[in-house]
């Protein structure tokens, strides 16, 4: 069983940076590909970021290409979402998720553990 927690979410203004992390239990944590994921009010969840279990390996969803970053601590069974030049449209909450079986995916239907979500709110 894998536990997920983010935190680091908030109200930034448009333009702003925000950092958000997802601290897993368990001695596994380095064997798991790791994810962000989004929903915005009234839409479906989004795949945002993803990182392999090793960490050279990252993958980004075109709408953030550029702006936002993921990295992994294994040592702190930690992972990380470096959100930068946010826009409105950035709204959402975000979820981390953890995938056991692949080296990583972008596909939200292969992650098979989640946390509870974190709020972002970019105010224009």
């Amino acid at each position: 069983q894998v536990q997920l927690v983010e935190s680091g979410g908030g109200l930034v203004q448009a333009g702003g940076s925000l950092r958000l992390s997802c601290a897993a239990s368990g001695r596994a944590f380095g064997s798991y590909g790791m994810g962000w994921f989004r929903q915005a009010p009234g839409k479906e969840r989004e795949f945002v970021a993803a990182i392999s279990r090793s960490g050279i390996s990252t993958y980004y969803a075109d709408s953030v290409k550029g702006r936002f970053t993921i990295s992994r601590d294994n040592a702190k069974t930690t992972v990380y979402l470096q959100m930068n030049n946010l826009k409105p449209e950035d709204t959402a909450v975000y979820y981390c998720a953890a995938v056991t079986a692949l080296v990583t995916s972008i596909k939200e239907h292969e992650y098979n553990y989640w946390g509870q979500g974190t709020q972002v709110i970019v105010s224009s």
